[in-house]
């Protein structure tokens, strides 16, 4: 805990931002760092709550009232440690984890909860500035061999932790470069993407080998990977995008969400030479899903310097406050503003796109919709219904489809014989992750659908565990919420 009376005489902070008319000039990351005093403040609000439910709210398991108590004491060290031993990647959690913990902390109940992820954030950020965080290799290699399909957070925790185990780990990755959508996917003004790229010199100084631009399951064949190492893990992620099957769906001018995205890191590290560009300027956007990936498509789109940007969701507004059938420490369903709705973006609530409208060329032009209402009918789900009467037709020359993944590719799965489940996902029980063929392990989004980074990681975490049992027949990592070996 922090200082005992730190909740009744502090206020909850976080980082401010720069201005919106400076941010959107680049694709820098626009948070305003805080006085050590201030951060020491929020971490004196961590209060004696008797049970810290934070720790049940994230599925990490982090630690959280001690490394608040020790940035409250100024042991920064200490703190990042502390941090350490649960989370691999706190610098990625730090920025883009929506932050469950939070919404389980004590205090949150009624008041403002302790601001958690900023202060996780500035713990990495203090440790790396001042030199903690090197390279840890293992004392003893034990001669076993691992592969992990995917670079993304999942691949990268399962990675560390098998190589701290001492075996000998090597990443493949189908991009040109490691992270996933870590780094073709989460815009740079969000994670500039040196951060992952000093983590990936610890790595790789840690031992591990990255092969970039293999694709698993096309370039080299998933059965033939299994046969050349002892143990395989697959965390390549939830790739397959949702479409919206309707009208003019295939017109030029409505793309893909994580099309968008990853081209625009691409260009922002300085490629060029794309077949075909997507580019928001001057036009009248439309980004039809309502999560962090839309949030994303609007900032990206103001940088661009798009004529408008409008957010369409399908689902009612949902309230600032915490609902009633979600009562704390549960996650809630609460509207929630990220910084890009912030830049000027235009939000619609149930509303549905029924047909995109296309010119003689077979461009995009506008599109046209309904509002929407959700019937409840105990005991069934929810049923939607067009309110007649409501159909608008909308300018739009660029359509973005943020509408989630619904599973992973299916190559990897065929080639190995591995069972999934109706959404493609591969099945592996939290039980040890081992897939239905033994030595294949599954984690991330590749195994559980589509999640959070957090998620990912800890599922990386648990999944090294159990091969590395399978390997040696015991494990010294640690499962969740056990602090790992005293090391950063």
């Amino acid at each position: 805990m922090g200082k005992i009376t730190g909740f009744l005489e502090f206020d909850r902070k976080v980082e401010a931002y720069a201005p919106v008319e400076e941010r959107v000039k680049n694709y820098k990351e626009f948070t305003i760092p805080m006085p050590e005093k201030e951060l020491k403040d929020q971490g004196a609000r961590c209060m004696d709550c008797g049970i810290p439910f934070c720790h049940s709210g994230c599925p990490l398991g982090n630690l959280i009232p001690d490394f608040n108590d020790a940035v409250y004491r100024g042991k920064w060290e200490k703190a990042a440690h502390i941090l350490h031993s649960t989370n691999n990647f706190p610098e990625f959690t730090g920025r883009l984890c929506p932050a469950p913990c939070e919404e389980a902390c004590v205090l949150g109940i009624n008041e403002d909860p302790v601001s958690i992820e900023n202060i996780e954030k500035n713990i990495v950020e203090t440790a790396f500035e001042k030199g903690w965080i090197t390279a840890q290799t293992p004392a003893v290699r034990t001669g076993k061999k691992v592969a992990v399909v995917g670079s993304g957070p999942a691949g990268l925790a399962a990675a560390q932790q098998l190589n701290r185990a001492g075996h000998l780990v090597t990443v493949f990755e189908r991009d040109e470069k490691p992270g996933g959508l870590l780094r073709y996917g989460i815009p740079d003004f969000k994670m500039e993407k040196h951060v992952i790229d000093r983590r990936l010199n610890v790595l790789e100084e840690e031992g591990i080998t990255f092969k970039c631009g293999i694709h698993v399951g096309k370039d080299i064949r998933a059965d033939e990977l299994n046969n050349d190492f002892d143990a395989v893990v697959l965390s390549g992620g939830a790739t397959i995008r949702r479409k919206l099957p309707i009208e003019g769906a295939d017109l030029n001018g409505v793309v893909q969400a994580m099309d968008f995205l990853s081209q625009n890191n691409r260009r922002v590290d300085g490629v060029t030479n794309f077949k075909k560009e997507i580019k928001a300027t001057d036009k009248d956007v439309i980004v039809i899903g309502g999560g962090d990936t839309g949030s994303d498509c609007i900032g990206t789109s103001f940088r661009h310097g798009a004529k408008s940007v409008s957010n369409f969701e399908i689902m009612p507004m949902a309230t600032t406050e915490r609902p009633e059938n979600q009562p704390w420490p549960f996650w809630p369903m609460r509207l929630r503003t990220s910084s890009s709705h912030k830049e000027g973006a235009e939000r619609f609530f149930s509303i549905s796109t029924k047909r995109f409208l296309g010119d003689e060329k077979g461009n995009l032009k506008g599109l046209v919709t309904a509002e929407v209402e959700w019937i409840k009918v105990p005991g069934q789900r929810p049923q939607l219904k067009e309110i007649e009467g409501t159909e608008k037709e909308w300018k739009c020359e660029l359509a973005l489809l943020a509408l989630g993944f619904t599973g992973s590719e299916m190559s990897i799965a065929e080639q190995l014989g591995l069972e999934t489940d109706s959404r493609t996902n591969i099945k592996a029980s939290e039980n040890d992750y081992m897939t239905n063929v033994p030595g294949v392990f599954a984690a991330g989004d590749q195994r559980r659908g589509q999640s959070l980074i957090v998620w990912a990681i800890s599922e990386g975490r648990q999944a090294a565990y159990h091969v590395d049992k399978y390997l040696m027949g015991e494990s010294l990592l640690p499962l969740k919420g056990e602090g790992d070996l005293p090391r950063i």
